[in-house]
C-alpha cells in the first residue's frame, strides 16, 4: 500500500477527535515532524497534552521535552519535570533518564545528586547508554551513591561495548590505573585504541603513550 501521510493523519484526526489517547499521540507527532500536515509544534503539544491527560507515557515525556525546550509552549523546567516524573513513573526509560538529569543539573527542580543517580540507575536498567555512562560517572566519583570503582567500571563497560568513545577512553584509564578492574596494561591499550578509533583524541594520545612503554 501506498503511504499517504496526510490520509494518515486524516484517519488520526477522526479517531483523535473522538478521544483515542494513542491517535491524539500520534496525531501530535506529525504535527510536530510536519508529516501528511503543516509542522506547528503549538498544535503538536496541545495533541501531546490529550494524549498525556489520558496517561500515555510517550506524549507525556514528548511534552515534558517541549517544555524543556520551549518548543510549541513557554519554556519552563518545572512542567517539563512535572510531565518526565508522570512517564517516568509509568517506566518510560528515555523519561526517566532526563529525570536524571533534570535533578544532576538542578534544572526546574533543587539539584539532588541522589535523585539523579536514583533515576538515572532505572533508565541504565533498561539500557539507555546515556545514563549507563552517567551512573559510571557518578559511581566513579561517590556522586549522590558510595563511591565504586568497580561498579563504575561495570557500568562504562556496558556503553564501552555500544561503541562509546567516551566510556572506552575511560575504561582504559581504570584498567591502565587498576581503578575497580584488575591492573592490566594490554587491556588499558585496547579499549585507548578503540576510543581512538572512534575519534577521541585523548584515546589517541593515551595508546601513543602505552605502546612507547
Amino acid at each position: 500500500m501506498h503511504q499517504d501521510d496526510a490520509k494518515a493523519a486524516a484517519w488520526y484526526k477522526k479517531s483523535a477527535n473522538q478521544g483515542y489517547a494513542d491517535a491524539q499521540y500520534n496525531l501530535g507527532v506529525m504535527y510536530y515532524n510536519g508529516q501528511g500536515v503543516h509542522q506547528d509544534y503549538a498544535k503538536a503539544a496541545a495533541w501531546y497534552k490529550k494524549a498525556a491527560d489520558q496517561d500515555n507515557a510517550k506524549a507525556q515525556y514528548n511534552l515534558g521535552m517541549m517544555y524543556d525546550h520551549g518548543q510549541g509552549v513557554h519554556q519552563d523546567s518545572a512542567k517539563a519535570i512535572e510531565w518526565y516524573k508522570k512517564s517516568a513513573n509509568q517506566g518510560y526509560a528515555d523519561a526517566q533518564y532526563n529525570l536524571g538529569v533534570m535533578y544532576d543539573k538542578g534544572l526546574g527542580v533543587r539539584q539532588d545528586s541522589e535523585k539523579a543517580a536514583e533515576w538515572y540507575k532505572k533508565s541504565a536498567d533498561q539500557g539507555i547508554p546515556e545514563a549507563q555512562y552517567n551512573l559510571g560517572v557518578m559511581y566513579l566519583k561517590g556522586e549522590g551513591l558510595r563511591q565504586d570503582y568497580a561498579k563504575a567500571a561495570v557500568w562504562y563497560e556496558k556503553v564501552a561495548n555500544q561503541g562509546d568513545a567516551k566510556a572506552q577512553y575511560n575504561l582504559g584509564l581504570m584498567y591502565d590505573a587498576g581503578l575497580g578492574v584488575r591492573q592490566n596494561s594490554e587491556t588499558a591499550k585496547e579499549w585507548f585504541g578503540k576510543s581512538c578509533d572512534n575519534g577521541n583524541q585523548d584515546g589517541c594520545n593515551k595508546y601513543q603513550q602505552l605502546n612507547a612503554r
